[in-house]
């Protein structure tokens, strides 16, 4: 369900590829230089392919969570904030993880935009919206049950930084067209491993714990590697489609698909 909610409202395979070839019609280039309208019709072809139902849906339900603390006959307090904040994070990130899923992937044409260009659009467009969201997430809190927020944002970045860094992964190394419910996953994998560690180790400690800037270097740390990762994943996948003389595609050194990422 999440992976066809991901994929919903995509538009077709030779819609995209003209655009992003710079096939636009004449109004679209009229009175501007060729580079201008490719770059104008990958930004719409782009906007158009992302994953704004599950990514629509996160965004409402964190923030119903952090706003159901304001609810009457509730006493908001610093613990609960942080619960709120933390859990509206994770949904984000899961959310994140469905960044570059392209169901077109495997079945289009080439053009001449590298992927890193794609997915670096994709994360252009996407990230001061998830940032705006973020803000509106914290001043939904009480200021009474807000923790700070600095280090809480530290955490909700490193958190959508790994969704992120899974779902590229998973194209680079496996050139999978719908990394999203795999990177979820693993997420939620990585946040049960983060439960389960030692108190010594533990990254959830609360505000005023001794441990509290120690967990939060980790939460930098981890931030910076998930990041590093990322970008390693942005490249064109190891494993692409040739065309064999039979004209049929195997795996192997190939051409880019006409969209997505």
């Amino acid at each position: 369900m999440l992976r066809e909610a991901a994929g919903a409202g995509t538009t077709g395979p030779r819609e995209a590829a003209r655009a992003m070839a710079g096939t636009a019609g004449p109004r679209e280039v009229a009175g501007a230089p060729r580079g201008t309208a490719l770059s104008w019709a990958l930004v719409r072809v782009v906007w158009r392919v992302l994953p704004w139902r599950v990514l629509g849906a996160a965004g409402v339900l964190g923030a119903v969570m952090a706003a159901g603390i304001r609810l009457p006959g509730h006493e908001p307090d610093a613990m609960t904030g942080l619960l709120v904040l933390r859990l509206a994070a994770l949904v984000g990130g899961l959310a994140l993880a469905f960044l570059f899923d392209d169901p077109a992937r495997r079945t289009t044409e080439a053009v001449p935009v590298r992927r890193p260009v794609r997915a670096g659009l994709r994360l252009t467009l996407v990230a001061p919206l998830a940032a705006v969201w973020w803000t509106a997430v914290l001043f939904l809190v009480p200021a009474a049950a807000r923790p700070p927020a600095g280090a809480v944002t530290l955490e909700a970045a490193a958190i959508g930084v790994t969704a992120v860094a899974l779902a590229a992964a998973s194209v680079r190394l496996r050139s999978e067209p719908d990394p999203g419910a795999g990177a979820a996953l693993t997420l939620l994998a990585l946040a049960v491993a983060v439960l389960l560690l030692p108190s010594r180790w533990n990254l959830l400690v609360p505000p005023g714990d001794p441990n509290w800037a120690e967990a939060h270097r980790w939460w930098a740390g981890l931030l910076v590697a998930a990041a590093l990762l990322c970008a390693a994943g942005l490249p064109e996948p190891l494993h692409r489609l040739r065309h064999t003389p039979r004209g049929r595609r195997t795996p192997g050194p190939g051409i880019p698909p006409a969209y997505g990422a």
